[in-house]
């Protein structure tokens, strides 16, 4: 093929320079520009399919600062393409060029087809690393695809609220409506599914006002699972970072996903919901060293992956090799955010997704694994202090999984504002005290009233806390109650997988039984363990499907199953729906009442002179807990008052708000327990609106000094006059 030329049906066209920006393919009616960053490759290509999969190499004549770029006139949207890099082949030293291997474009917007696993895909040849492969891969993985993304938003208005009245529901695009019967059947398991008023009448009714998406950046599964006949259901695999996943789309995957995909978006903000990705930046698809060559490996290896740096304590890499990837995501590589291209790649998604696919916001898995500065854990660091101070993402809703896979990455509570962040301190604190395995109440208090030991002393709210109790990984809530051992022996691994730390209790026997009193204890616990998240001071994350009984059958690592263990089953005759009005009650009170939701902590003393103190926290026998209590490790019941009049957090104007106060009591105790209410002015008179207590009802008034039964094992809430 002559340079500045391709041939297409017999015709040649003359290709344009084009230019080195926007990266990857940028279409127009009269020409679609190719721009791709391989700074030390020797020559690039644009390689163009057409319908019967037939190859069109364009060569990329142009390179501006390591960019390769071209502009083929005549194309339309839907067409799909890779590129093929060549350059230096020298594993050693982290090249590893091979023009056999057929690549995706990391700017791409959609990617066709799927991975066909193989030794094609690798870029040397099985059983022998430094010899570079020949076999052409293009046959066997997936390809970029022009997009035309015009769309017409109309009246679409993105939601922003406030986080400390967000109530998030963590939810996978597949697993959320591949049973659901309200859904049309063509549309089960897709964005459209979800866009569907099945879904966004049924979370708005329930008292949601964020999703949070598992991730739906393009993925693929790892090898590894085709091996034992699964896939990455999860979708912690990703590969192309501005491509919604193809598999997901009920339209096709020639560029229509993105439409679908901004479609769900409007659906979700017009039933005044947000859109929050969960974004998995930290490695790639690519895994280790030996791991497929699919795009950025074929790229530029040396400048996405960090790699051991020499004279690292244990470290075996030399001036002249091996290369040695550095690994703190427990996935073979780690993404270097310190790398001007890769921190670019990752800024320009972040904000492609709220200003073109109008998401909300983000929650970034494994964090701490971009946050290394000369792989120190730097609160510092170039991407969390680039985010800071970008115009676009400073606004959109940050949340952070504070933590990676190695020992030093564990950084909750240390992230800068505005970041909140995923907090398992809560769901392990709340799990021990409802199964009984706590020292007293003094942790759960802490919990309970926002974390302020983790929080406070650097600024934040407690709505830096996102409270849970479950999350896709680990136990169901249902299965939390159920089951005191992982059962994972559909995953393959011989049940060696996933984590012995449940923190859980089965009430008795293991597994699913027909025994009334231990299935009326499992729901109470259930009931109980939502009921607190949702009254909690902080921000609630609740698992789809978990308000409604959902069960993994015992399995905590199901990532690899994508089939009705994971998918949410809708039909009503297994559901505990005792549990969802429940749920569904907590969370309109929380809705309805901001002594729940308060902005400013917590101080134990009165917000004006002469009012009662804005938290008291009460003995059953009706008095202040004292420093003796605090130290009780026996002590397994606990009230919490929450005064309304006044809230300590002013309204927009500076003005003194006014609300209902409350009384939350806990029984964690395994007992029935005798509790006095407090008798003074706080709160003379008040009834009953929550309760997992069958003693106690909603609407059963209640009196200043008066002695009930709290039940082993329950919660009430009690609302003042």
């Amino acid at each position: 093929m002559t340079p500045g030329m391709w041939t297409h049906n017999g015709e040649s066209t003359t290709v344009w320079p084009g230019r080195n920006w926007p990266l990857g393919s940028t279409w127009t009616q009269e020409a679609t520009n190719f721009a791709v960053y391989a700074p030390r490759g020797t020559t690039a290509w644009v390689c163009l399919f057409d319908d019967g999969g037939d190859e069109y190499r364009v060569e990329m004549t142009e390179n501006s600062l390591g960019i390769w770029h071209c502009a083929v006139p005549g194309l339309q949207p839907g067409t799909r393409y890779g590129y093929r890099v060549d350059g230096p082949w020298d594993p050693t030293t982290g090249l590893r060029f091979n023009v056999d291997k057929l690549l995706l474009d990391p700017y791409g917007k959609a990617v066709s087809g799927e991975l066909t696993p193989g030794p094609a895909m690798f870029g040397y040849v099985l059983g022998s690393p430094d010899e570079r492969s020949t076999l052409d891969s293009a046959p066997y993985v997936p390809r970029t695809v022009v997009v035309n993304d015009e769309f017409d938003w109309g009246e679409e208005v993105p939601q922003r609220r406030r986080w400390r009245d967000t109530v998030i529901y963590e939810l996978h695009v597949k697993g959320m409506t591949a049973l659901h019967d309200r859904v049309p059947e063509e549309l089960r398991g897709t964005y459209a599914g979800l866009a569907t008023p099945a879904v966004t009448d049924y979370l708005r009714d329930l008292g949601v006002t964020a999703v949070e998406l598992l991730p739906i950046h393009q993925f693929f599964s790892e090898p590894s699972l085709a091996e034992h006949g699964l896939v990455n259901y999860w979708g912690y695999n990703s590969l192309s970072f501005f491509a919604p996943h193809n598999a997901y789309a009920a339209t096709g995957d020639r560029g229509q996903q993105v439409r679908e995909f901004k479609e769900m978006v409007k659906a979700f903000h017009d039933a005044g919901l947000e859109v929050i990705l969960d974004v998995v930046y930290n490695h790639t698809a690519e895994a280790g060293p030996l791991g497929p060559t699919l795009s950025f490996r074929g790229l530029d290896d040396l400048g996405y992956y960090q790699r051991v740096e020499h004279g690292d304590p244990g470290s075996t890499a030399t001036d002249s090799g091996p290369d040695t990837y550095w690994d703190v995501t427990g996935c073979g590589n780690t993404v270097d955010s310190t790398h001007t291209q890769s921190l670019r790649l990752i800024l320009d998604s972040l904000r492609y997704w709220v200003s073109e696919m109008h998401v909300d916001g983000f929650r970034f898995d494994l964090l701490s694994a971009l946050t290394r500065t000369h792989q120190q854990v730097d609160m510092g660091s170039h991407l969390l202090t680039a985010i800071g101070q970008d115009p676009i993402l400073r606004h959109v809703k940050l949340i952070a999984e504070p933590w990676d896979a190695s020992m030093d990455g564990y950084q909750l509570g240390q992230f800068p504002p505005p970041w909140v962040e995923w907090n398992d301190q809560y769901r392990d604190t709340m799990r021990d005290f409802w199964r009984g395995h706590t020292s007293g109440v003094r942790t759960v208090a802490t919990r309970l009233a926002g974390s302020s030991d983790l929080y406070a002393d650097d600024g934040r709210s407690a709505y830096a806390s996102v409270n849970f109790i479950t999350a896709h990984d680990g136990f169901t809530l249902r299965d939390l109650v159920s089951y005191n051992d992982k059962h994972n022996e559909a995953n393959g691994e011989d049940n060696r997988d996933g984590t012995d730390n449940n923190r859980s209790w089965n009430c008795g026997v293991e597994g699913e039984t027909d025994d009334p009193d231990i299935i009326a204890l499992r729901r109470r616990q259930a009931a109980n363990l939502m009921a607190t998240l949702c009254l909690s001071n902080g921000v609630p994350m609740l698992t789809a499907g978990d308000e409604r009984g959902r069960t993994q059958r015992g399995n905590n690592n199901a990532y690899g199953q994508d089939n009705e263990l994971s998918w949410i089953d809708w039909r009503p005759d297994d559901a505990w729906l005792d549990v969802y009005d429940i749920t569904k009650t907590a969370l309109r009170i929380r809705r309805d009442h901001p002594a729940l939701r308060q902005r400013h902590w917590f101080e134990g003393r009165p917000a004006i002179k002469g009012g009662p103190k804005d938290l008291v926290w009460l003995h059953p026998d009706g008095r202040e807990m004292t420093g003796e209590d605090w130290h009780d490790d026996g002590l397994a019941s606990v009230g919490m008052f929450v005064s309304g009049d006044p809230l300590r957090s002013p309204g927009p104007r500076g003005e003194q708000l006014h609300d209902a106060s409350f009384i939350i009591w806990l029984n964690a105790s395994p007992y029935d327990v005798n509790v006095t209410l407090p008798e003074n002015n706080w709160v003379q008179e008040g009834q009953v609106v929550l309760s997992t207590d069958p003693a106690h009802q909603v609407g059963e008034p209640v009196l200043a000094g008066h002695t009930f039964t709290l039940c082993a094992r329950s919660l009430l809430l009690l609302q003042g006059a």
